[in-house]
């Protein structure tokens, strides 16, 4: 680890922001100019080591880790943990933010491809505060999937989805990260109640089975941390507006590679009405999300089936 101070123009964001960044020196320069703009006081970068197979990674590598040496020019606190060797896209990611926990209790995450608006930083930085010590909270998202479909009367809701596409949360949630899924046997069966479709059930079950057996394969860090909230009973706060843009649907992308992908949605700006809303998932929404996430439709139709699938749960009495 390294630590560097410039003192320049004053900091805008006071919770620390932290930029997860690989071999991308395209995308880590338009992430890298939104963190600028936000000017946080503490900025953590996370950067993986070159692949022995990859051809053009030593010099790309370089170059993202120059960029953030010569683009930071705000007064901020910079901390870089950068890996002498590739240790992937699970483990790199999942030390790195061990790491960040081992020095702060709360932080911002952005990966090189995750575009945000400016508001998603006050945003996240607000929602961290008011929800620092409620154990029930687990989760920033900064994503929002079906905020096309949406006509809000708050800025945010609660829902069981965690999504790692710009994203908050404190150490005393991150405590409970559960890397290798160990208690899989032991909870697995407290996830069903909080399902409100076979499908569903099936899918989410099949990932995470996937995922443990397999986790070399599926190179993923954040289907264990969607897992070890889901096994808590862990809710994220959602905004209304989605705030973060995925670039990474693209060919050299390790996971979304999906150039036309209906996840990938423009950030767009929320406004600063920010009342306190009651602690409680919407279960309808969540059915939505995850029918968008999943890639089915999203339709007055099939909502009107979703409502009826929860319903038909809540009146039975199956509750998360």
């Amino acid at each position: 680890m390294s630590r560097y101070i410039r003192l320049r123009a004053a900091s805008n964001v006071d919770t620390p922001v932290v930029l997860i960044v690989f071999n991308r020196p395209d995308l880590t320069g338009r992430v890298l100019e939104c963190i600028r703009k936000a000017k946080p006081s503490k900025l953590f970068v996370v950067c993986d080591g070159a692949r022995p197979d990859g051809p053009r990674d030593d010099d790309r590598v370089a170059a993202v880790r120059r960029m953030i040496a010569d683009n930071v020019d705000w007064s901020c606190e910079v901390y870089t943990n950068y890996a002498g060797v590739n240790l992937g896209c699970r483990e790199r990611p999942a030390s790195g933010i061990n790491w960040v926990f081992s020095l702060v209790e709360e932080a911002i995450f952005l990966e090189d491809d995750c575009l945000p608006d400016q508001s998603f930083f006050s945003f996240c930085a607000e929602m961290l505060i008011r929800y620092r010590n409620d154990e029930r909270v687990m989760h920033v998202n900064g994503t929002n999937f079906i905020a096309p479909y949406l006509k809000p009367r708050d800025s945010y809701f609660f829902s069981k989805y965690v999504w790692v596409w710009g994203w908050a949360t404190w150490r005393r949630a991150w405590k409970h990260y559960d890397y290798t899924m160990a208690s899989w046997e032991k909870l697995s069966q407290n996830l069903n109640a909080s399902f409100d479709s076979r499908r569903e059930q099936a899918y989410w079950i099949r990932t995470f089975d996937d995922a443990r057996r397999d986790w070399r394969t599926a190179q993923a860090w954040d289907f264990p941390w969607i897992y070890s909230c889901w096994t808590r009973s862990g809710l994220a706060v959602t905004p209304s507006a989605n705030l973060v843009e995925n670039l990474g649907f693209r060919s050299d992308a390790t996971h979304t590679i999906d150039i036309s992908s209906h996840l990938r949605i423009q950030a767009g700006r929320l406004n600063s009405n920010r009342r306190s809303v009651p602690v409680r998932r919407s279960r309808f929404r969540d059915d939505m999300m995850f029918r968008m996430y999943a890639g089915e439709a999203v339709s007055a139709r099939t909502n009107v089936g979703g409502v009826l699938r929860v319903l038909y749960r809540v009146i039975a009495g199956i509750r998360e």
